[in-house]
């Protein structure tokens, strides 16, 4: 069988989704032939060119945009110092939001190369957003027409925008796709975020009047919101959809080898260091283990195969995935996307790789639990762990073991610790407004939050507030958790969130935009003396302390 596997506008620009790779690894070693294609980059690619920039009237931004690229991609990086003090790119309303202090406090002197990097972010930008403006109001860096997605009941916004001619940046989606298409039996299409949906459902329709192909939808977002699906108007764009898939399609090495590897750009938007990690260099995306090992967090979708069938391989087979990867790519970098890495065979992998002699650098996302330990940490950084991301939630001990979490406030602390003496960047995730969470608890939470920070020990935060899904144990029992959902019937076409009866007797939305705001500010060294009440435009309580392990217990 020939197959096509097509990943659609939009996700990351700075290295392929790994879905396409996976799928072909599997399907290669069953003998069927398969070609992938990421319509995602090439779009921005035509889109962020001298002929289109200046069919739109950008003249000035065409005739840069081909050396910015270049910079970008990591292939010309003497244009760097220009970009950096500021005398090549035209500025546009992107960079009127710059505070030149907090610049250079971010970045030093001119011609640092990640500041280049952020200003040469900004002019394609302001290029974007000209053409969001302008030409095409879908069209966004990193996605595409998701508000016609996002959190959708029913089909029929979205529908009725399939319905209209394609825009501009439909038809380079369109024609890029014409141009790839042979004589495939069968098309595979991921859409692993909303932002994606809509690209997927206009090639959808193209296939079906164009070809005879047999066109399948899958990835991450069907997988989540589609489970329920009951529209039978999704099938004039493919003719199947696939939920969970394969049971051992995450056994198999990805093969990235025939995607466009030159073409991947390195964006920043943002001075966050783990969001500079996440968003710059190509970095070759890979599963450890399937699923959580853990997949008991009360908020989290541990009913659905992705999270809850946890698998484990031996760790030869993942550090043979990623040499086989390396000889693809070029590239030693690698992001594991698991949803919590095992410590153990974290472990072990990093054993492995010291035993063979790899020079790999890697990152993913764990769990702060008693498993890290110092002596394991130093390890793992000496096989060339960089970073870390991983919930501390709700930071409140109480809370903690209402949602089932599995680790206290200071097993967190002293993980978090014994990463940073290693050396190792640390991220973590909060979250607020979690059914009975009081405001003394967040206010807790949050001077857990600053001491940490103050302490060194965590580098990058950022707080989401609590939603509930109806896959999760919190959506599908809220009694136990002290909620109530309003809603039990399903919709005909996305389910995924719910609606809750929160019960807060303080204004939730003004203590979440102070918890991001003193956040950010921590991050970047400020307001760490201050008192907590100065982020909050209403009354707070003051904090009390989480007990801190006496200097002697510390590296």
């Amino acid at each position: 069988m020939r197959i096509l596997l097509i990943t659609p506008p939009l996700t990351q620009l700075n290295t392929p989704y790994p879905a396409t790779a996976y799928l072909k690894g599997y399907y290669k070693a069953h003998g069927h032939e398969v070609r992938q294609v990421d319509l995602g980059i090439e779009v921005v690619d035509r889109v962020l060119s001298y002929d289109f920039l200046k069919e739109i009237g950008l003249e000035e931004q065409a005739r840069l945009t081909e050396p910015v690229k270049r910079f970008l991609r990591g292939q010309d990086d003497t244009l760097g110092p220009r970009i950096a003090n500021r005398s090549l790119l035209p500025e546009g309303k992107r960079f009127e939001q710059l505070d030149e202090d907090n610049l250079e406090w971010s970045f030093g002197v001119s011609g640092t190369t990640d500041k280049a990097f952020h200003l040469a972010t900004l002019f394609i930008e302001d290029i974007a957003d000209h053409i969001r403006e302008k030409i095409d109001p879908h069209f966004d860096l990193v996605r595409y027409a998701e508000y016609l997605s996002n959190d959708a009941p029913t089909f029929d916004p979205l529908y009725a925008e399939l319905q209209q001619a394609p825009s501009p940046i439909d038809r380079i989606m369109l024609d890029l796709l014409s141009a790839e298409f042979g004589n495939y039996d069968r098309v595979c299409i991921s859409v692993p975020f909303p932002g994606c949906l809509y690209g997927a459902l206009r090639c959808g329709q193209w296939l079906k009047a164009n070809t005879q192909a047999t066109i399948e939808i899958g990835g991450g977002f069907p997988n989540t919101e589609w489970r329920q699906l009951n529209d039978p108007r999704i099938y004039e764009f493919c003719d199947e959809v696939a939920i969970d898939g394969c049971k051992d399609g995450d056994q198999y090495c990805p093969d990235f080898s025939d995607l466009p590897l030159d073409k991947y750009l390195s964006l920043t938007e943002m001075t966050n260091p783990m969001h500079r990690l996440w968003s710059m260099g190509r970095w070759n995306k890979m599963v450890m283990a399937h699923g959580c090992y853990w997949h008991r967090c009360a908020f989290c979708d541990t009913t659905l195969d992705y999270i809850g069938r946890y698998r484990a391989p031996e760790a030869a087979t993942v550090v043979d995935h990623m040499e086989s990867i390396i000889a693809q790519t070029g590239r030693t970098g690698f992001h594991f996307v698991d949803e919590a890495l095992p410590p153990k065979l974290l472990g072990e992998v990093a054993e492995e790789i010291l035993r063979r002699g790899l020079a790999v650098s890697f990152w993913g996302n764990i769990r702060f639990e008693k498993a890290y330990t110092a002596e394991l940490c130093d390890r793992l950084a000496e096989a060339g762990m960089v970073a870390v991301s991983g919930g501390l939630e709700v930071a409140s001990d109480r809370l903690l073991k209402l949602i089932d979490k599995g680790v206290t406030i200071q097993q967190t602390v002293d993980a978090c610790r014994n990463l940073r003496n290693a050396g190792i960047m640390v991220h973590t995730y909060l979250m607020y407004g979690f059914p009975t969470e009081t405001l003394q608890e967040t206010i807790d939470a949050l001077e857990t939050v600053r001491r940490m920070f103050d302490e060194g020990i965590v580098q990058s935060a950022f707080w989401h507030r609590y939603a509930m899904t109806c896959h999760s144990p919190s959506g599908l029992n809220p009694e136990q958790y002290g909620a109530r959902r309003t809603n039990m019937e399903p919709n005909p076409f996305c389910n995924n969130e719910v609606d809750w009866e929160p019960k807060f007797d303080y204004d939730i939305d003004a203590v979440g935009a102070a918890l991001r705001m003193a956040t950010f500010n921590y991050m970047n060294g400020l307001g760490l003396d201050q008192p907590l009440r100065n982020w909050f435009p209403i009354p707070v309580p003051r904090p009390t302390s989480y007990k801190q392990r006496d200097n002697k217990h510390q590296r």
